[in-house]
């Protein structure tokens, strides 16, 4: 059994996910929790190439290149970084993961989930998130917002509510995934807390962090 917990952060592109998994990354620092900050695609040297060719906007590519590369960059990700602290108490955090391909290739792109799902199990093996945090808004809220647009922010507002509907879909089902409705900063943080420490009272095995938070 893993001692490490990991936690995914989640949400259409512009909810403030990387905000928030930054605060919390440095939350939990501050209360003398060990934690890693990552970020998908990316994480390693590999895993920062393909997330250049992932989100330049000049480069034109299929869903199934997109699909495969997303994975690519998870896989490496796994070998390299996520194997070494298997064994250790210690909190990941991921500015996107797991989800994300489900939501953005399955629901999004209409490629078929339940390959995804297959394929990612190949990958992931014993490193599934322990706790989502996904971050919703109405998508019109945040579309305007979206200045400096990457290759997957330029999507049409469409795209961008079928991945919204896949995530909140997702979350029906997994009880792990937490809507954390957006507000300000700060009160979204407060929320996202409260589910942390929730969670932590729910698993008994992870006493010594629950301490540390109180």
């Amino acid at each position: 059994m893993k001692k490490c917990i990991i936690v995914s952060f989640e949400g259409i592109d512009g909810c403030g996910k990387t905000t928030q998994s930054k605060k919390f990354f440095n939350y939990l620092k501050n209360k003398g929790i060990d934690a890693v900050l990552l970020r998908e695609p990316g994480g390693t040297e590999a895993g920062e190439k393909i997330r250049e060719i992932l989100l330049d906007k000049n480069i034109n590519i299929s869903k199934w290149t997109e699909l495969f590369l997303y994975l690519a960059s998870r896989a490496q990700l796994i070998s390299e970084v996520i194997k070494k602290y298997e064994e250790k108490k210690i909190v990941i955090i991921f500015d996107r993961y797991y989800d994300s391909t489900i939501a953005y290739q399955g629901y999004g792109r209409g490629l078929p989930i339940s390959m995804i799902n297959n394929i990612q199990k190949k990958i992931i093996k014993n490193f599934k998130p322990d706790i989502t945090f996904l971050i919703d808004e109405d998508v019109e809220k945040l579309f305007k917002n979206l200045k400096e647009k990457d290759r997957i922010e330029r999507e049409s507002i469409e795209f961008q509510k079928r991945v919204r509907e896949g995530y909140l879909k997702l979350a029906k089902k997994e009880k792990r995934i937490k809507v954390i409705k957006r507000s300000s900063i700060e009160e979204t943080f407060k929320n996202i807390c409260r589910q942390w420490e929730r969670f932590l009272n729910e698993k008994g095995r992870y006493k010594e962090f629950l301490k540390k938070c109180l």
